[in-house]
């Protein structure tokens, strides 16, 4: 009998899902941590605040734009947890995401803002056992999988959603529509260049990149729940995975995002080099550099939106 009523309350619609908190259809602008949301809180007009779990969810408008300004959290599992909750409970119509990254494609720069086309994660991974002078993966390699790093061997993520199948993807898709408009509004977003002085420990000299910062769409970003800061193994991922840039959420965002038919796109902002930096990871430096130049060009972004 508890098992019959547990089947029904499921065949109920509405029954088994959480209430909307608010019924106002709204962009997510969504970030991982603290740095990337303070350089977009003092842009959201007449705030209001929710907390669940303990996150705050701030809506309000946005370059005229109804959305919900809130942080992820860091790593994999927080992004998809507090993405499902949004969904959850708010009327979602899009997710935005801004944030910083570390750099993967040697011809990007700190600083540079990247939209990439697609994502995937690249941990989602078979560890293989040695056999002879090389390595035997425990299940076969998948058509279209990226090169293995060692003993490391992509298995791709299962994902379906309502209209689709189930799946074993390397690489999801971001919106298109949502891509088409970035392509034409964000390349001609000017950036800066320098860090303020009450940001950093820097001596003056140093506080500005040699170069303007660039806003390029396309390509890949990769995500996995790792800081990577290593030299050979950023050679492997432009490689194996073609990627430009890659962070701890991102693509888990986006995996979520499929499964609920939501549009998604991502804004990331170069902080470091992954592991390419000259002498240390320089994160530290130019973190708010990085969270400031994606949060500008996400507003420029979302107020090009259609309502």
């Amino acid at each position: 009998m508890r098992f019959a009523l547990i089947l029904a309350a499921f065949a109920l619609p509405g029954l088994a899902h959480a209430q909307k908190l608010d019924e106002t259809p709204r962009t997510v602008v969504m970030t991982a941590y603290q740095p990337e949301y303070e350089a977009l809180e003092h842009s959201i007009d007449g705030p209001a605040s929710f907390k669940i779990n303990g996150i705050t969810f701030l809506t309000g408008t946005l370059s005229g734009k109804p959305v919900l300004l809130m942080q992820s959290g860091i790593s994999m599992v927080n992004a998809a947890m507090t993405t499902q909750l949004v969904l959850d409970r708010f009327a979602v119509k899009r997710i935005v995401f801004s944030g910083i990254a570390g750099g993967v494609d040697p011809a990007l720069a700190i600083g540079d803002v990247v939209v990439p086309e697609q994502w995937g994660q690249y941990l989602e991974a078979n560890f293989a056992r040695t056999a002879g002078d090389g390595w035997k993966s425990p299940e076969p390699i998948g058509e279209g999988a990226p090169a293995n790093w060692t003993f490391v061997f992509p298995r791709g993520t299962t994902v379906l959603n309502a209209h689709a199948p189930m799946k074993r993807l390397y690489l999801l898709p971001v919106d298109p529509a949502l891509l088409e408009l970035a392509r034409k509004v964000v390349p001609t977003v000017r950036i800066d260049r320098c860090v303020e002085a009450s940001k950093t420990a820097l001596p003056e000299s140093e506080l500005c990149l040699h170069e303007a910062p660039k806003v390029l769409v396309g390509g890949t970003g990769v995500s996995a729940g790792i800081y990577a800061d290593n030299a050979a193994f950023r050679i492997y991922l432009q490689k194996a995975w073609h990627a430009r840039v890659l962070d701890m959420e991102s693509a888990a965002v986006v995996q979520v995002a499929y499964a609920n038919e939501v549009p998604v796109i991502v804004f990331r902002s170069l902080s470091d080099l992954a592991g390419g930096d000259a002498t240390q990871n320089m994160e530290n430096t130019f973190e708010h550099l990085a969270a400031v130049n994606s949060a500008r060009v996400v507003r420029a972004y979302v107020a090009a939106l259609p309502n």
